[in-house]
């Protein structure tokens, strides 16, 4: 069993004070694989301190300075990516191939992509009589995620050096060790003594320590819309900025004249990657009402082609879900639909064939599915897809407008008419044939999605100050 005991404060490994023993679960064997010490207030205490130390001298560093010292993280994290995988791999259940390119790339495109935004980010522009500065918040509290570990501690660790920021990081509990291994790159590439702070832990106790410390400057978060209610209410009495990027329900709105063979593979794998754990899968698939069938046909080819299998092993296949409480909610919704009159075509409650243990669900999908149904509504996290059929073009915006979230939505057919309807869908983020979108692009979404953005050079801003000069 690996074990990441202890927290990463002021430049040094330190114990936790008063914490306890937390073992993860393997969702693949359903036995324990890794292990951490949950932190404490204390802890959370001892890194804010060394992170607000920190921050008078490396608020301080040039352009240069912090593009030289990304640099060197770079190098540090491709001599780790072996590693770095076979932790998600075991304590995610991402499989070691795709935890090795895409999970392990997107972490890397993070870095590199935020390293572009800082060569040519403009920290002075002059406005009328006025001159804007952008500078660094302070000491910035991040929580994030266990479907794409790297990727979201990437796009907030990156803009934060790049802006002159200190930081406290509270990774998931459910995949800590990438997180542990990612503070030995930060140390091995001279990151300075508490610019960079790990406290392992969980969201009700550490979690709510950083949200609610006064001395924390910001606190960016990325999880479910519930769990960031909890931490903008914890940041509420210190008036500190929060940045949220919190759930999805993405439409896939397929144009009446679209050529399904074209353009629905690379759309509908958006739900199957990752085992479907990730907040802009394309799960509500909306088809004119007289191609529902056919397009059903089509996408449950798709998924029964689809390997399930497990994730220690090479392979194209997709893995378990992250837990035992994941695999019981998306067994839920899938009984849901059952019971609410969607047809299931594929797929449903049992596990793949040849699988007795581990948290694997089969790729499942349903037709007939309507708006008011649960499985429509609540984000289901897994590699489930329903069909939804509309009478109209209009009526189809309208269905996929229609749900409490607006982070990314997909456009599929012809890239013209998909132009023309791309100002109409109320989301962060829209992608034409493909399900995620391009390097660079500000990440982030409407309404209960959350508020502000990752990425390039709009997730840098994010992390500072603007001030206004005056009088020159």
């Amino acid at each position: 069993m690996r074990e990441h005991l202890q927290n990463y404060i002021d430049g040094k490994w330190t114990d936790s004070v008063g914490g306890k023993r937390h073992e993860v679960i393997s969702p693949s064997t359903e036995e324990p694989i890794s292990a951490i010490t949950l932190g404490t207030a204390a802890d959370v205490d001892a890194a804010v301190a060394a992170a607000k130390r920190a921050f008078k001298t490396f608020s301080q560093t040039t352009r240069e300075e912090r593009m030289e010292l990304m640099n060197r993280i770079v190098e540090e994290y491709k001599k780790r990516i072996p590693e770095l995988a076979q932790s998600m791999a075991e304590e995610m259940g991402a499989p070691v191939s795709f935890a090795s390119t895409a999970q392990v790339g997107a972490g890397m495109g993070g870095f590199l992509g935020t390293i572009a935004a800082l060569k040519d980010f403009a920290f002075s522009e002059k406005l009328g009589a006025n001159t804007v500065v952008y500078e660094p918040i302070g000491v910035v509290g991040m929580i994030t995620p266990w479907n794409w570990p790297l990727n979201q501690i990437a796009l907030k660790v990156a803009p934060a050096l790049a802006a002159g920021n200190t930081m406290v990081l509270k990774p998931s509990e459910e995949c800590p060790g990438n997180a542990a291994i990612l503070a030995e790159i930060m140390d091995a590439a001279g990151v300075p003594p508490g610019v960079f702070n790990l406290v392992q832990g969980d969201g009700p106790t550490v979690g709510n320590a950083i949200s609610s410390h006064k001395d924390v400057d910001m606190v960016s978060f990325t999880g479910s819309t519930r769990a960031g209610v909890l931490v903008a209410q914890a940041a509420a009495p210190t008036v500190k900025r929060v940045h949220q990027e919190l759930g999805g329900k993405s439409p896939n709105l397929v144009l009446p004249d679209a050529v399904f063979a074209d353009v629905l593979p690379p759309t509908v794998q958006g739900v199957l990657v990752n085992t479907g754990q990730s907040c802009i899968a394309p799960t509500r698939i909306l088809v004119p009402r007289e191609r529902e069938a056919e397009a059903a046909g089509f996408i449950k080819a798709m998924f029964e082609a689809t390997p399930v299998g497990d994730p220690m092993n090479e392979g194209m296949h997709i893995g378990p879900v992250v837990n035992k409480a994941q695999y019981e909610k998306i067994q839920g919704l899938i009984q849901s639909a059952i019971d609410e009159g969607a047809k299931l075509e594929t797929g449903g409650t049992d596990r793949p064939a040849d699988l007795n243990r581990g948290y694997y669900i089969k790729p499942t999908v349903f037709s007939g599915v309507t708006p008011n149904m649960r499985i429509a509504k609540e984000e289901v996290f897994g590699p489930v897809a329903t069909v939804m059929a509309y009478d109209s073009l209009e009526q189809g915006i309208e269905i996929a407008n229609d749900t409490d979230y607006g982070l990314s939505a997909v456009i599929s057919g012809d890239p013209a008419k998909a132009a023309a309807i791309a100002p109409k869908l109320r989301a962060g983020m829209v992608v034409i044939n493909g399900w995620g979108p391009s390097g660079g692009a500000p990440f982030g979404g409407y309404k209960q999605s959350g508020n502000g953005r990752e990425a390039g050079v709009f997730g840098l801003r994010d992390f500072m100050e603007v001030k206004a000069i005056s009088g020159l």
